[in-house]
């Protein structure tokens, strides 16, 4: 590790130890100065926004995700106050009890200390994981992608002017340079960094997965699918599917692949009549692709190979399979799924829950969008990313998924024989 890196890093794993002794209401007002700064900067992180959207093609899937305007910052700076409203995660007792030998045992919920998110063309990114972070007693280390540069540095700039007017070591945030070489260091910092997670597409994870000598929380990818089951509503399936694959695609709770049992193809039109008002391409198998192509637009209409499943499209495409009954339907979805997202629509309470139990995801519905995978709709506040693996953290990752756990034992001179 060169001598920047480790001095930068060194530096805030100190500086962490003393968010311990902060007051959850100290830490409300420093979070609601925040927001207001954020208000009353808006033009000027809308400004710098603009420069790196002049930088990137329109038609690049990462445009929308990158964009910031009027509407997004004040959504950002209502996350920001709903994570003021929550109660702090951390000294919580989880457990206590009291030994035979007398020694009182306590497990108290307590801050990683520095965490690392890695991620990539989304700048309202930088405001959720340093709400979250601080919230929970963390300072973070953030490594923003290039793309997002001059965003990612009015916010951070924003935060550390706050944090530095309130008395408090504006290195609890620290934005790391562009280079790929901070990625390097970052993901080496084992003295230093408790916590790595990264939040973005799948080449992006399994990068930092490969090469982190950190424990890692995987977040970001998401390959997400909707079955429509021979019981299932039409009016629900049209508009969970297009809600699913149309509200915002270029998010990783958005509809990838929409799963069809052969019953129904006659209904597939129908199903995908909103697609097609919304100019998304579809990658059909043969069954589906002879079901719409009298009623489907002929250049939005594809047919599928073998890369059209599994794949996180991020735009406004989907791809659609045929099968035969509902374990055909979980045996395709188990095996391009991500483990994010993925849905039955049915009225066939049975096959629900044959589909609840046997589905390997961090979040499955029955009878509504793939699309509320997402922090603040599960009244969590702000979301650090959604962790589609299983040790730790599950599905949405907010303020107690930021904590570990420490045993306090507390006795009157005992010793051990």
């Amino acid at each position: 590790m060169d001598d920047y890196h480790q001095s930068t890093f060194q530096l805030i794993s100190e500086v962490s130890k003393s968010l311990n002794l902060l007051e959850e209401k100290e830490i409300n007002a420093i979070l609601e100065a925040i927001a207001k700064e954020t208000e009353s900067k808006m033009y000027y992180i809308l400004a710098e926004n603009q420069k790196d959207l002049q930088r990137m093609d329109i038609n690049n899937p990462k445009y929308d995700r990158l964009l910031l305007n009027e509407a997004r910052i004040v959504d950002i700076v209502k996350d920001i106050r709903n994570v003021v409203h929550l109660s702090s995660p951390t000294g919580k007792y989880l457990m206590q009890k009291t030994l035979p030998n007398g020694l009182h045992l306590s497990k108290i919920s307590v801050p990683f200390g520095v965490i690392g998110i890695i991620y990539e063309a989304r700048p309202n990114v930088s405001f959720d994981v340093f709400s979250l972070c601080f919230k929970s007693g963390n300072a973070c280390i953030l490594k923003g992608g290039s793309d997002a540069r001059f965003s990612n540095e009015a916010i951070v700039g924003i935060i550390r002017d706050v944090l530095d007017q309130n008395g408090i070591n504006p290195n609890v945030c620290t934005l790391l340079p562009n280079e790929r070489s901070a990625t390097d260091e970052l993901l080496n910092a084992r003295e230093y960094v408790d916590l790595i997670i990264p939040r973005g597409g799948r080449e992006l994870i399994d990068y930092v997965r490969e090469n982190a000598r950190i424990p890692v929380i995987e977040t970001g990818a998401g390959v997400c699918h909707t079955y429509f089951h021979t019981e299932g509503d039409l009016r629900k399936g049209k508009d969970i599917i297009t809600n699913a694959k149309t509200r915002k695609v270029s998010v990783c709770n958005s509809l990838d692949c929409l799963v069809i049992d052969k019953e129904r193809l006659e209904d597939l039109h129908y199903l995908c009549e909103d697609l097609e008002k919304k100019n998304v391409t579809i990658y059909a198998d043969k069954q589906a692709y002879e079901a719409l192509f009298p009623h489907y637009s002929y250049d939005l209409l594809k047919k599928a190979d073998e890369d059209s499943f599994g794949t996180e499209f991020l735009d406004y495409k989907m791809a659609i399979k045929t099968v035969y009954n509902i374990e055909e339907a979980i045996s395709h979805i188990s095996k391009y799924s991500s483990k994010h997202s993925e849905a039955i629509i049915s009225e066939d309470k049975e096959a629900i829950s044959f589909f609840e139990k046997i589905i390997d995801a961090a979040c499955v519905y029955a009878n509504a969008s793939t699309a509320f995978t997402d922090g603040a709709q599960f009244g969590l506040g702000a979301e650090i990313g959604i962790s589609t693996q299983k040790m730790h953290a599950r599905g949405p990752m907010a303020l107690e998924e930021l904590c570990t756990y420490k045993w306090i034992i507390e006795g009157n001179g005992q010793t051990r024989t």
